[in-house]
């Protein structure tokens, strides 16, 4: 995608000088409560019901706007793109957070018949929603995890608000892709897939593709691979990888700068200079580490681990529960910055296989697992926020500070969002599980810790490791071949293949279209530049309305 941030210092010094509005403004802080609200029981009802969790930030968005054109003198302040993004920041992270980081990690100990063990669970998922969503705000705009990522969902809630604002031509072509997404999301067809296609890196939405298509297609000739575990290894293998890369780009680069100005947006030219550098980036993953390994223990005492295991089993566990919990977080962020799916159920489920392997007791197990699944959605859902409001504040000057100062006031939208989260979970919690609505994943995880595994699992995983891992190195870690090949086979949704590979066909004939007839290098770089533009429209509006419609399944599962 192209980077928006293209514009020069010149050029930037016309846009005009402004504080960013604060999340606890009253206006915005009420309509932030009641969305999140919205927004948590949209979570936990539809993952209770249906096994999924939509992104409802298109639906907060959609409600701020409605309500600035309310003609009451206070409520037009919502009118600002920036307190729009602060309210879809919210209730996108309350339903994330509800359905995804709170009530499918404390239904796996209710499942497994160890109601005593809910409330210690609540306590330790909190721990890793947490921390989960302080790392992405430590490390967001890093050469790890950098604002001009795709993030697909974020681009979406971006192009959503500004085409409320601006109306036109952006509008229309946005308008047409939601109206596409809707009609094909009510014939099945996976429509967010096609939006994706339309807005990240070719190379690495290629290799997520073939894995949707190869997922799809395997079983047909006799290959179960997810029985085989085969894209489990695969994971794990270019999980591995894109780790050690993760710590490379940790490093110091010598001869350069301090970073871009603070009086500008970064040019074209400033496209490695973020607002985060290494030392920041190295100091953020540390610190989640830490905090990590500190949750386990809590869990561990407060579910009665510490007392049921020997010593240097206890420190066994406590270590492998905080990996898990920082490993998870950082594969499900990078699957969902370049493909906008995250496989979160997946990679939670390699380690509940690891601990089988390690012969890890019931109890401790099923805590772990639960600490595991509390991280990764939040972290992905907060990139894509954070990209909605990287891109509704790429004219402001002077624009760092403006972007710094922004995050952060939508890091405490999010926080109020996960507060209400967390009310709403602990008030209903007993009601949905009693009436037996318990979240798919959790009781297939119940279900694999009672069945143990198969003989050879594990042999299997680690000869699949190897491809796994030979992709990701050789796709280098701004594309992350091997993480998306594995996401494709691991989600496997149908149709979505054909959905990813279309769009990127698309793509390419359209910009080739453009392209006709010029022979000037330049003419041919704003050609290109424009198509990009075009089509990230296109698959913002496919996005968005797929968005749309999984929130309206919500009276399906009422």
């Amino acid at each position: 995608m192209n980077n928006p941030n293209t514009r020069t210092a010149a050029e930037a010094t016309s846009a005009r000088v402004e504080a960013h509005p604060r999340a606890f403004e009253p206006v915005t802080l009420v309509i932030t409560v009641l969305m999140s609200v919205l927004g948590a029981l949209i979570g936990i009802v539809l993952i209770t019901s249906l096994g999924v969790s939509p992104n409802t930030a298109v639906i907060g968005a959609l409600v701020a706007m409605l309500i600035g054109r309310i003609p009451v003198g206070v409520l037009a302040r919502m009118r600002s793109q920036h307190r729009q993004n602060l309210v879809q920041s919210a209730i996108s992270g309350s339903t994330f957070a509800a359905a995804n980081s709170l009530l499918t990690p404390i239904a796996v100990p209710f499942a497994l018949g160890r109601t005593d063990l809910v409330w210690p669970m609540l306590g330790g998922a909190v721990i890793g929603l947490a921390v989960d969503s302080w790392v992405l705000y430590r490390v967001f705009d890093s050469k790890l995890l950098p604002a001009t990522g795709s993030w697909p969902a974020g681009i979406a809630a971006a192009e959503t608000i500004k085409a409320g604002d601006t109306g036109g031509r952006k509008a229309a072509i946005l308008g047409v892709g939601a109206v596409i997404g809707v009609v094909g999301a009510l014939f099945k067809l996976p429509t967010s897939a096609a939006g994706v296609g339309f807005l990240g890196n070719i190379w690495a939405l290629a290799m997520f593709g073939i894995g949707l298509a190869v997922g799809q297609y395997a079983p047909d000739f006799g290959f179960d691979l997810g029985a085989e575990r085969v894209p489990h290894g695969l994971m794990i293998g270019a999980g591995l990888v894109a780790l050690v890369q993760a710590l490379l780009l940790m490093r110091n680069r010598k001869g350069r700068g301090d970073g871009a100005a603070a009086d500008a947006a970064p040019t074209a030219s400033d496209d490695d200079e973020r607002t985060v550098q290494a030392p920041q980036l190295r100091r953020g993953l540390l610190e989640g580490m830490v905090l990590f390994l500190c949750g386990a223990v809590v869990v561990a005492i407060a579910g009665g681990v510490a007392g049921g295991l020997s010593l240097p089993a206890l420190i066994g566990w406590v270590a492998l529960a905080g990996a898990a919990a920082i490993v998870h977080q950082l594969i499900v962020g990078l699957a969902a910055m370049h493909s906008g799916w995250f496989p979160a159920f997946a990679v939670t489920l390699i380690f509940l296989i690891i601990g089988l392997v390690l012969h890890i007791p019931t109890v401790p197990l099923a805590l772990m697992v639960g600490y595991t699944a509390s991280t990764g959605p939040a972290f992905a859902d907060l990139g894509y926020d954070f990209k909605a409001g990287w891109l509704l504040r790429r004219n402001a000057v002077p624009w760092q500070p403006f972007e710094i100062e922004g995050r952060r006031q939508q890091y405490l939208a999010q926080l109020v969002g996960f507060g209400v989260a967390l009310v709403v979970v602990a008030i209903a919690w007993k009601s949905f599980f009693s009436d037996g609505r318990v979240p798919p994943v959790s009781e297939v995880y119940v279900a694999t810790i009672k069945g143990g595994l198969e003989p050879g699992t594990m042999t299997t995983m680690l000869l699949w490791a190897i491809p796994g891992a030979l992709v990701q190195f050789l796709g280098g870690p701004s594309r992350q071949m091997g993480v998306l090949l594995a996401t494709g086979l691991l989600v496997a949704t149908p149709d979505a293949g054909w959905m990813v590979l279309g769009a990127l066909a698309v793509r390419q004939a359209y910009t080739m279209w453009r392209r006709r007839g010029l022979t000037d290098p330049e003419a041919r770089k704003d050609s290109d530049e424009q198509s990009e533009n075009d089509l990230s429209l296109v698959g913002a509006g496919l996005v968005a309305g797929s968005s749309l419609n999984d929130v309206g399944q919500l009276t399906k599962a009422l």
